[in-house]
């Protein structure tokens, strides 16, 4: 199925604030709008480095650039479609900061 990535801007607003990540987003981007995906494997298939967080959250952590950046994204299975929003999105640095909090598995929206 074909994945519909949702609320694109927050990687706009994102890419503002940090100039020198847009290309490696924009690798990510082109990769989801490539992507066929009929499972969650298939997102580990695309993305070697992605982690599920937590059972059954449908949820994933992208290393992005390098492992740079994290984003944390919840994925739906539609009929038709893969669902892809961004729950948060950040530096390594700030990530690590909110996994020792243990705060990445109470995100909701970013």
């Amino acid at each position: 199925m074909r994945v519909r990535l949702l609320t694109k801007n927050t990687i706009e607003r994102f890419i503002v604030r940090n100039i020198g990540c847009r290309s490696p987003f924009e690798s990510w981007q082109k990769s989801i709008k490539d992507a066929d995906w009929d499972t969650p494997h298939d997102i580990k298939a695309t993305f070697n480095s992605a982690d599920m967080l937590g059972k059954g959250s449908k949820r994933v952590v992208f290393n992005i650039g390098g492992n740079n950046y994290r984003m944390i994204c919840q994925y739906h299975f539609g009929k038709q479609k893969v669902s892809m929003f961004i729950n948060w999105i950040g530096t390594h640095s700030e990530y690590t900061k909110l996994c020792k909090t243990g705060e990445q598995f109470k995100i909701d929206n970013y």
